[in-house]
C-alpha cells in the first residue's frame, strides 16, 4: 500500500508523461498529412490534456503540487519527438506511439495494483488506462492498414 507521498510522486510521473504525450501528439498532428490521421492525433491530446488535468487536480487532493519540471520540460520534449517523429514517416510515428501508449499502459496497470484502498485514485487510473489502450488499438489498426 502506498503512502501519501508516494501516491503525490507516482502521480507527478504520470503526469509529466501525459504532459509530454499532449504535445507530442499535437506537433505530429501538424506534421502529417492525412486528415483522419491528424484528426485523430489532435483529439487524442486533448484526451491527453484531459488526463493532464486530472491528474493534476488528483495532486493537489493529496496535498502536492504538479511538477514544475514536469510542466517544462515534458512539453518540450513532447514537441521536439513530434517534430521529429513527422519526419520518419506515418508507420515510423504510429510504431513510436504505440511503444509510447503500452509503457504508459504498463505503469498504469503497475499502479492500479498498488492503489487498493484509493477508490477516487483508482477509478482515475483505469480511465487513463482504457484511454491508452484505445490510442494504442487505434493506432496499431492504422499501421495495419498503411502496410
Amino acid at each position: 500500500m502506498l503512502n501519501e507521498k508516494d501516491i503525490i510522486q507516482k502521480l507527478n510521473w504520470f503526469y509529466s508523461l501525459e504532459l509530454n504525450q499532449v504535445d507530442l501528439y499535437a506537433a505530429q498532428s501538424k506534421k502529417v498529412e492525412d486528415i483522419y490521421l491528424k484528426r485523430t492525433l489532435e483529439r487524442v491530446a486533448v484526451i491527453e490534456e484531459q488526463h493532464v488535468k486530472n491528474i493534476s487536480e488528483m495532486i493537489k487532493q493529496y496535498g502536492g503540487q504538479p511538477t514544475v519540471l514536469g510542466e517544462f520540460v515534458a512539453p518540450l520534449t513532447g514537441k521536439l519527438a513530434g517534430n521529429l517523429s513527422g519526419i520518419s514517416g506515418v508507420t515510423n510515428l504510429l510504431k513510436a506511439n504505440i511503444l509510447l501508449e503500452q509503457k504508459a499502459m504498463a505503469d498504469y496497470k503497475d499502479f492500479i495494483l498498488k492503489a487498493g484502498g484509493h477508490q477516487t485514485l483508482f477509478d482515475l487510473l483505469w480511465g487513463n488506462l482504457i484511454d491508452e489502450d484505445l490510442h494504442t488499438a487505434w493506432f496499431s489498426n492504422k499501421v495495419k492498414e498503411l502496410q
